[in-house]
């Protein structure tokens, strides 16, 4: 089942009255979504009870959970205690995860910008793998850890980097954040070959199984030439990517990703656009079968 939904809460939540993201699956399952990224990106900063009624409204309102990891994880540091702690922080967003019956985290990987990349990249691998024998000693191993595509040039986490990660253990999952793909390509999805490229290569590293079950971030962004500037509305059709081109292609390979929008402030309502452009593909039939996707 393929599933939408926003990263945090859109600022209509709010103006619409609500206070708590405890009221959060509830709106959304009133709008037509099922799927809610909790944010703890700015720190792990919410207590078990809080985190079990977030989880039980979730379940009632058939709302997939996840959660995203402190934006300030950095497993690839220079620095031993600023790695442990890293790892510290992906434990506690376990533990939030589990409180809330969340499936999956969302981690970013870390900083590549005062080091050798491929030291960076060996560090961090290390460092994750160490975070996931302890999650595992905490009874934490059912919760899938994602680690996202990354927007800026200097930021450890390309696509070959993020796939070559996850080929370290079957339960890590990439978070492919096609804004992230599209800044640090200096605008490098246009057309549908462009999408299908970018799933040809994850299949080609993960198996079909683990592109078909993808963490997806999506939205427009504006970028430089250092990569990310911002996220944009998806009404803002100045800016890529554009969401149709993949859409089709989801539906042709029978994906079931879950598909998180990262909107700037609008991120509900246009989840729900993304969800009403994939149903226009999937009502159509997948007019791109002639490609012979089969499986």
């Amino acid at each position: 089942m393929i599933r939408f939904g926003p990263s945090g809460n859109s600022e209509s939540f709010y103006e619409q009255g609500n206070k708590s993201s405890v009221q959060m699956p509830g709106w959304l399952n009133r709008m037509g979504l099922n799927a809610y990224e909790y944010q703890c990106s700015r720190g792990v900063n919410i207590d078990e009870a809080v985190a079990g009624r977030i989880g039980e409204q979730a379940a009632i309102n058939d709302v997939f959970l996840s959660v995203h990891a402190p934006y300030y994880i950095n497993l690839a540091s220079p620095e031993e205690e600023k790695r442990n702690n890293s790892i510290n922080y992906i434990i506690d967003t376990m533990k939030a995860a589990k409180w809330m019956g969340a499936k999956r985290i969302v981690v970013h990987t870390g900083s590549c910008g005062k080091v050798d990349r491929k030291w960076a990249f060996n560090t961090a691998s290390a460092a994750l793998m160490e975070a996931i024998r302890q999650c595992d000693r905490l009874g934490l191993g059912d919760i899938a850890i994602c680690p996202e595509v990354l927007g800026k040039m200097n930021q450890l986490g390309n696509l070959d980097e993020i796939l070559e990660m996850c080929r370290l253990d079957e339960r890590l999952i990439p978070t492919i954040d096609f804004a992230h793909l599209h800044a640090r390509g200096m605008g490098c999805l246009n057309t549908s070959d462009d999408f299908e490229g970018v799933l040809n290569k994850i299949e080609a590293a993960l198996g079909y199984q683990r592109l078909k079950h993808i963490h997806i971030h999506f939205s427009r962004v504006e970028f430089t030439a250092g990569g990310e500037k911002r996220h944009c509305c998806y009404d803002d059709v100045r800016f890529g990517p554009d969401f149709e081109f993949l859409a089709e292609l989801l539906y042709i390979k029978r994906m079931e990703p879950v598909i998180i929008c990262e909107s700037r402030g609008s991120m509900a309502e246009d989840a729900l656009k993304l969800k009403n452009i994939y149903e226009k593909h999937a009502a159509r039939g997948g007019i791109g079968c002639e490609k012979g996707f089969d499986h």
